[in-house]
C-alpha cells in the first residue's frame, strides 16, 4: 500500500505538527510502514544528543521522527533547516540557499520507496514563499500527494479555510479532508464556526480535536 498525504495549514501555529505526528501514529497502530517529512524547517538548533547530535534540527522533525516507525536519514526527512524562527525563504536567503523543489520531490521519492506511508508537512500557511518565484502551493503540486488541510479553530478561522481550500482546488489538487483544532480555549461560538465549515467545505471533517485533546481519524 502506498498512501501518502501533504499536510497544509490555514496558518502557522495551528497544529499541523501534532496532526501530522498523530496521522503516522494513526497507520503505525493499523500495521503500515510510516514516515513523516517536513520538506522545509526554520527555528531549528543544534542537537546535543541522539542519532542527530551536531546537527540543525527542528522539534517538528524531531517530533514526526518519532511518531513514525521508518529509520531515514535527516537529508531526506528534513532537506532544508535554518537556524532562524522566521519565514522560510527569508531564512533561506540569509543563508544564501537557494530552495529546489526538485531535491525535496527526489527526497520524498526516496522514503516513499522505503515506507508505505509518507506524511509530508508544509511550513506555515499553503502560500508561504519558499524562494522569490514559488511558494508551498508549487511544492504541493509537485508533489501531487491528497491534500489534509489543518484549520486552526479562531476567530478569522472560516475565511482563511475557505481561501485556502479553494487555492488547493485551484491547482488541480486533491483536498482528501480537513482537521478541525481548536488552538484558543477562549474562542466563541466554537460549534456555530465548526457547522460553518462543515457546511462549506465538500469534503470529510476528518477529526475535530479539542483544546491540547487527543487526535483520532476516520480515515
Amino acid at each position: 500500500m502506498q498512501q501518502s498525504y501533504f499536510v497544509v495549514g490555514t496558518d502557522t501555529g495551528v497544529g499541523k505538527t501534532t496532526i501530522s505526528s498523530a496521522l503516522l501514529q494513526h497507520f503505525v497502530n493499523k500495521g503500515a510502514s510510516a514516515v513523516g517529512m517536513k520538506p522545509i524547517a526554520s527555528g531549528c538548533e543544534r542537537s546535543e544528543h541522539g542519532i542527530w547530535k551536531g546537527q540543525l534540527v527542528n522539534d517538528d522533525v524531531v517530533a514526526l521522527y518519532e511518531a513514525g516507525n521508518v529509520a531515514a536519514p535527516l537529508e531526506l526527512i528534513n532537506p532544508y533547516h535554518f537556524a532562524p524562527a522566521i519565514a522560510p525563504h527569508i531564512a533561506a536567503e540569509e543563508a544564501s540557499v537557494e530552495i529546489d523543489l526538485g531535491l525535496i520531490v527526489r527526497a520524498y521519492s526516496t522514503l516513499a520507496e522505503t515506507a508505505e506511508v509518507v506524511v509530508v508537512e508544509g511550513a506555515g500557511g499553503f502560500l508561504v514563499p519558499v524562494n522569490k518565484q514559488l511558494t508551498m502551493a508549487d511544492l504541493a503540486v509537485k508533489l501531487n500527494l491528497p491534500v489534509i488541510l489543518v484549520v486552526g479553530m479562531r476567530l478569522g478561522c472560516i475565511n482563511h479555510a475557505l481561501l485556502t481550500v479553494e487555492a488547493i482546488k485551484a491547482r488541480g489538487l486533491k483536498l482528501a479532508g480537513w482537521v478541525a483544532n481548536r488552538i484558543d480555549p477562549d474562542m466563541s461560538m466554537f460549534e456555530e464556526n465548526l457547522a460553518s465549515l462543515q457546511q462549506r467545505i465538500d469534503v470529510p471533517c476528518l477529526s475535530v480535536v479539542g483544546w491540547q485533546g487527543e487526535v483520532g481519524f476516520s480515515l
